[in-house]
Formats: C-alpha cells, structure tokens, sequence
C-alpha cells in the first residue's frame, strides 16, 4: 500500500498527517511519502520525522482584491500539474489532506487522475482549503460533529467524525508517577499556557494575580513562550514552592498527566486532547485567528459541560481567579467535568482516518 499526504504551513496541519503516517506504516507497513513547500514548516517537520517528501509552489489567496490573486491561480494552476507529476511517479493508493493551502491542488490533481482522496479538518468551522476541496475529496474527515453544518448538504454527507490524531505517549503516563517527578504535594494543581509562542494576554493576567491574589491553595505552573519569559520572571514580586514559570512546557505528557486544570487557548489539537484526557479547562481563545475558530472550538467543550470559556477582551486577573477558585473548591465538579470531557473526546482519531482511507479503497 502506498499513501501520499500533504497539509502545511502550521504543526496544526502537519502533526495529523505525521500521526497518520505512523500508524499507517505501523499497521499496513505502507510505504510514505509527502509533498509540502520549502516555506512551510512541513520542510522541517516531515525530515525530521524520518519520511520523504516533495515540493511544489504554492501561496495561499490573500481576502481582498489584488492584482497578486491572479499569480496566487496562476502558481495554483502549475502546482497542479506538478502535483501529477509526482502522483504519477509515486502512484499512491490513496491521497490525504491535512489542511493549509498546499493540499488543495495535490488533492486536485488526485481527483483528476481518479485516486482516491480523504482531506482531515481539525477545527469546528472548516477552512477555506476544506471548503474548496469538499467538492472533489471522497471523504471528509472531521473532529467535531457540529462540522457539517458549516458543510453544504451535498458534502456533509461525506464527512466521517474521526477527531485528531492525539500524541500516543499522553495515555501513557500514570497521574501520580507524574506529579512526584513534577515535585507536586497535594494541592490542586493548574497549569496554563499560551501555545509554544505564548499569549501575552493570559501572562499579564496570570502575573497579576501572583503579585495581588492569594494562590497558596494551589500550584500553578504558567508555559510563557521564550519571548515573553524574561519579562514575565521580571514581573512577578511574589515567589513560592508552589509556582513553577517556564519559557516553554518540555514534558507536556507530565504536565497533563497531573494537571486537575487547563488553563489555554482553544486550537483544536488542544482541545481534542484534553477531551481525550478528561481534562477540565479554563479556554481563552484567541482572538487573532481566521473565522474566530478557536471559539467555536471553546464552546464545543462549554456546551459539553467540560470546560469555562473567558473572552479575550474579558480575561482579567480578578476574573481568572474567581474562576479557578471556583472549581478547585468543588472537586466534586471536577470531577462531573473531567467525565464530560471524556464523553466527547476521541482517543484513536489516527486510527479512524486511516479506517477511512482504507473503506474508500475497499470500494475500489
């Protein structure tokens, strides 16, 4: 068996295709291969991993009118047949897309030469490459069912909920091993961070309440992002053995192993492991990200009844502490949380799009 697969420009759409490759090879022993561009992450990422991969040219189209669309449909158009090229060398079973406008034309150029093609979207409101290539992908695979009614009714239904493939080695940490390696005692433990940039907002918010709120009910440990970690350090006036500040989260399998609360934004990787995990969170979603879909993903898991969303323009040190305070003394609400995320989380999403590939080539 043989897969191709291609989604880039961010983690967000390479790490799924990376887990699906993995159990792909694992299971089936299918032989890998990826295309990408030179500019995207994908160039670093797919190496690293130990999977070849190709290039094409491609950008993505820029939302107002400019003369510079025609050579983004121009450099779309030889994208396309570059993409045969390859396809027709490598002569995959089977074509994924993970997202980011590189898939579009290679999921093109698979459907024009009659292989079959699943594309994967991570987020609740599909994305501009997701709603081009409804039209001509076999399957849709999505990870939270309220996609399809962002979908025409013609796609929906060929959309299959499969969630996000989820890092193996999260289900593989016990909670107390972890927290005696963190050096946790038995107070409540939050941990919060802004992604691996960090979030200004949520650092200014946690900063204050150290300096000005009383915190020794709980351990916090706050992932700044290295470029605001010199600042934050230089900001907080209070210390103590129940604080741990961090440029970065290295072993964010301890990490979530031993946390009682999530503190983050909403991307939909994190909030598919922390459904997967049963983690309770406190989510901030981002207010700089297309189509505001980090909120729509916040509110799967507030509807659910597994997490608190605070808005950006809302989050105040007074605010996030109130709610922490609120949750830590009700363990018992946790508790109900931490069961509702789990109802809604999705542990084998790598396994389900390969499942998904694999039907479409069973009804070849």
């Amino acid at each position: 068996m043989k897969i191709l697969l291609s989604g880039g420009g961010t983690a967000g759409h390479i790490n799924p295709a990376l887990a699906v490759a993995s159990h792909f090879a694992q299971a089936d022993g299918a032989e890998i291969m990826f295309i990408g561009t030179k500019k995207g992450l994908e160039s670093r990422l797919v190496p690293n991993a130990g999977w070849p991969i190709q290039y094409i040219e491609v950008s993505g189209l820029i939302r107002k009118l400019t003369f510079k669309n025609f050579l983004v449909i121009k450099q779309f158009l030889v994208a396309i047949h570059h993409a045969k090229t390859i396809l027709r060398e490598f002569e995959p079973d089977v074509v994924i897309g993970t997202g980011g406008y590189v898939c579009a034309p290679v999921l093109y150029a698979a459907h024009a030469l009659k292989i079959p093609t699943v594309i994967h979207e991570q987020n609740v409101i599909p994305g501009v490459t997701v709603k081009m290539a409804a039209g001509f992908c076999d399957r849709i695979c999505i990870s939270f069912p309220e996609t399809t009614n962002y979908l025409k009714p013609a796609y929906a239904k060929k959309c299959v909920l499969t969630g996000n493939p989820i890092r193996s080695q999260l289900f593989t940490v016990d909670r107390a091993l972890a927290r005696k390696q963190l050096g946790l005692d038995q107070r409540p433990f939050v941990a919060a961070f802004g992604g691996s940039l960090g979030a200004a907002s949520l650092n200014t918010a946690i900063v204050d309440m150290l300096n000005h709120a009383d915190i020794n009910q709980f351990q916090l440990m706050l992932g700044t992002g290295q470029r605001f970690y010199e600042n934050v350090c230089k900001e907080i006036k209070k210390k103590g053995d129940n604080l741990y500040i961090l440029p970065y989260i290295e072993h964010m399998d301890l990490v979530m192993a031993a946390a009682d609360i999530v503190i983050g934004r909403a991307g939909a990787l994190t909030i598919s492991e922390l459904c997967a995990l049963g983690k309770p969170a406190i989510l901030i979603p981002s207010p700089n990200v297309a189509h505001d879909h980090q909120t729509h993903n916040a509110k799967s898991m507030e509807q659910a009844g597994s997490a608190v969303v605070i808005k950006d323009s809302e989050l105040t040190f007074t605010h996030l502490y109130h709610t922490i305070n609120k949750l830590i003394q009700n363990p018992a609400q946790i508790a109900i949380m931490s069961e509702k995320a789990k109802a809604i989380g999705i542990v084998d999403g790598a396994e389900r799009i390969c499942a998904a590939a694999r039907n479409l080539l069973s009804q070849k």
